[in-house]
């Protein structure tokens, strides 16, 4: 059976994956193969680009697990039982996640496997049970905080401006203290979401301690190719980090190809996305700011304006998009953001900035 998650090929049997490369098929850029013998199909997977597929719980030839890895794509073990505790009731810390040198390896990396593997009614339940107990650990956790919510792209990359702006906005963010500390919380992945935690991370520390940390991680500026290369650049940074700045990390293993970053100090990772989603945004009581992104940013903006939108007053949250060019001509979510607040209680709630600096002015004068 084959099916389709958005721009996501799933495979699962031997017919489809011949199929399809019979029917002119020749990158498997965002493929899914899914438990495939393949190790009689060597030479066509040579063939192939397969830079940013992944592989399963897939059989393969001597030698093609490293060939693939290294074009990029994610080899995964074949996992037959749960590699999480479905009574956990703990945020996770990076160190639980990366346990192991090799990311594929690694509880975060088995549990993606077993997420894409396991589908009998056993495994369905293990999910459901360990999604419950984060979420008691997470509310927890949150208590006597006050968060605020920093959304962006996730293939920003190392060593780009915009990742040290979103890096500098979550360290201006996380030293604001109008009653107490905020607690920056971002998706918990890749691009700007790293960044404003590794921002967070560096409140108590001089601006120039930030700058040497993200020249130490633009040496790998993806985490494609590898995730270990570009988690490796994140261990040194914290190898020379004594910061008890807390930040939040909420990831999911739905879009478990995109690994969670290591500056969190907590994380809260479920299976269920859309549950991780409206908790995330639910939690920011000191409002969320929108760096640049797409689909997914998108859907996070009108996703918490249908919150606000239908709020009573003193529940509803700053809203502020950075990027003035961006939110009104590449992704013109400004003006409908705008029409909604029309006459609303959240009108006076919604802000368009041209930069983090802005951003972060307007978090602390209504914090």
């Amino acid at each position: 059976m084959r099916h389709r998650r958005g721009r996501i090929v799933v495979v699962e049997s031997l017919a489809e994956f011949d199929a399809r490369l019979a029917q002119g098929a020749r990158s498997l850029r965002g493929w899914r193969l899914l438990g495939l013998d393949l190790r009689e199909r060597s030479g066509q997977l040579a063939d192939c680009d397969t830079s940013r597929a992944t592989f399963a719980g897939c059989a393969l030839a001597p030698g093609d697990a490293e060939l693939h890895a290294g074009r990029g794509a994610l080899v995964l073990p074949d996992v037959a039982f749960a590699p999480v505790d479905p009574h956990r009731d703990a945020l996770y810390t990076a160190d639980e996640l990366y346990d192991a040198p090799a990311w594929g390896a690694s509880l975060d990396g088995r549990a993606y496997a077993w997420s894409q593997e396991a589908r009998d009614p056993d495994a369905v339940l293990a999910r459901v049970l360990h999604d419950a107990g984060v979420d008691a650990a997470l509310e927890r956790w949150v208590a006597g905080r006050h968060l605020v919510g920093v959304m962006g792209g996730h293939a920003l990359r190392r060593g780009e401006p915009d990742y040290r702006e979103a890096a500098r906005l979550g360290r201006f963010l996380a030293a604001q203290r109008p009653d107490g500390r905020l607690v920056v919380a971002t998706g918990g992945g890749p691009g700007a979401m790293e960044a404003a935690n590794l921002g967070a991370r560096f409140a108590d520390l001089p601006e120039d301690a930030l700058d040497a940390a993200l020249a130490t991680l633009a040496v790998h500026p993806s985490f494609h190719p590898s995730v270990d290369r570009w988690a490796s650049s994140a261990r040194a940074v914290l190898a020379d980090l004594a910061s008890p700045v807390d930040t939040l990390g909420v990831p999911t293993w739905h879009y478990g190809h995109e690994p969670p970053n290591l500056f969190a100090t907590a994380i809260a990772k479920y299976f269920r996305n859309a549950l991780r989603e409206s908790i995330l945004l639910q939690l920011c009581d000191r409002g969320i700011v929108f760096l640049p992104g797409a689909g997914g940013t998108v859907q996070e903006i009108f996703q918490d304006a249908c919150e606000n939108y239908y709020a009573t007053p003193e529940a509803v949250g700053e809203m502020v998009l950075v990027g003035r060019r961006h939110w009104t001509e590449t992704y013109p979510a400004w003006p409908l953001l705008r029409a909604l607040a029309e006459g609303r209680s959240m009108a006076g709630h919604v802000h368009l900035v041209d930069d983090v600096d802005e951003a972060a002015a307007l978090i602390a004068a209504r914090g």
